[in-house]
Formats: C-alpha cells, structure tokens, sequence
C-alpha cells in the first residue's frame, strides 16, 4: 500500500477505484485489482 500526499493521482490510474474514508484516513480501494491500493493520513 502506498501513503501518497494526493489520491487524486491514485484514483485515475484504474476506473474500479473507489475513494474511501475510514478510521480518518482516506483510503483508495480496488476489488478488481488490488495493488492499486492507497492510504493518506
């Protein structure tokens, strides 16, 4: 998982992305490929 500044970026590379908030931290979440995974603060 990487922990990037934006998920803006992250989101784009793949159309099954979805941006996710938990625990206060914003995640971004792939079913369909889930190396596409991200975290920010």
């Amino acid at each position: 998982m990487k922990i990037r500044n934006s998920l803006r970026a992250a989101k784009v590379r793949d159309k099954n992305c979805r941006v996710v908030r938990r625990h206060g931290r914003v995640y971004v979440i792939n079913k369909k490929n889930p190396r596409m995974k991200a975290r920010q603060g």
